[in-house]
């Protein structure tokens, strides 16, 4: 695409949620895709920029069968906590309105979790604070052993996708992990040690998401430079993921993998007939910042480091 990834990602600000139509209309009019209308995707396809730095992947049947159903069963040892994660109010991520609601015959509880070891407080994101920094709320509870061995084999399969994907983002997220003990370790962190020695893979937040349309948007927690991969599972049809920023659309089926810049790249998913289940594997900056860990920068075809 004639896109200069780099320029393109300073003309967005944390302003930009990707809810302003308006303002993503000036932005997709000064960096076009080079293509007229919305093309659909249904193959696997890595999209380069102007450059040869690599915008995104897709990879449709990622996962075979065995590891979807793991997913499903990690994701309804979660029930409990994601029934209380949905809201009558306050921001659209948790809120009822975008849910599928759940009745008593339904097969999949919705809702919205977010797992981490290594959690900053929404407004506490200095990077510097031990004291606000902690063990997701999700793995504070006596079930966190069972749901991180439950997540594991999955977990370990999106860490070696990244590994081909972007090798210097898959190495800064080891050395913000050893980091992190470190750490934890000094500041007697006890339940984040604990947590670490299970947490199987180079992420640092897995957030999952059950029956939920999700509107276009872009997400600021994620780290320019960085992949996030977003996995789907579950008995529906007819899915599609929306990323107007490029113009294009592409087959949502269960199984596929999908890797991009969230913070960079506007994206969406449409309702969908059935159930559905998204995990989405990212790295959050402040942590890597807490951890004391660079930019790993663009990811390339040619395999150089590129920096912004």
């Amino acid at each position: 695409m004639p896109i200069d990834i780099a320029r393109y990602s300073k003309l967005i600000s944390p302003k930009d949620t990707g809810h302003n139509e308006e303002r993503e209309a000036r932005l997709l009019e000064r960096c076009p895709p080079g293509h007229e209308g919305t093309k659909l995707i249904d193959i696997p396809v890595t999209i380069l920029d102007a450059s040869g730095a690599i915008i995104a992947w897709y990879l449709p049947d990622a996962l075979t069968d065995a590891t979807q159903k793991e997913i499903w069963a990690a994701t309804d040892l979660l029930a409990p906590m994601l029934k209380t994660s949905i809201k009558a109010d306050g921001i659209w991520r948790t809120n009822q309105e975008w849910f599928t609601l759940h009745f008593e015959n339904d097969v999949l509880t919705p809702g919205c979790l977010n797992l981490s070891p290594a959690w900053f407080q929404q407004g506490h994101e200095v990077g510097s604070d031990e004291m606000r920094i902690s063990v997701s709320a999700s793995l504070k509870g006596p079930s966190s052993e069972d749901i991180l061995k439950a997540i594991a084999r999955p977990a370990a399969i999106a860490t070696a996708a990244l590994r081909v994907m972007h090798p210097q983002q898959y190495w800064t997220g080891l050395q913000a992990f050893a980091s992190l003990g470190d750490k934890a370790g000094s500041k007697e962190l006890l339940k984040m040690s604990e947590t670490l020695q299970y947490w199987a893979m180079v992420f640092n937040i897995l957030t999952i998401i059950c029956n939920r349309e999700t509107l276009n948007h872009r997400d600021h927690s994620s780290i320019l430079e960085c992949f996030d991969i977003l996995t789907s599972v579950g008995n529906y049809s007819n899915a599609q993921m929306s990323i107007p920023s490029l113009q294009l659309e592409v087959r949502y089926d269960p199984g596929c993998m999908i890797a991009f810049s969230g913070w960079i790249v506007r994206h969406g998913v449409h309702a969908v007939e059935g159930d559905q289940i998204g995990w989405a594997w990212y790295m959050r900056d402040a942590v890597h910042i807490y951890a004391g860990i660079p930019s790993c920068g663009w990811a390339r075809l040619d395999g150089k480091k590129s920096k912004g």
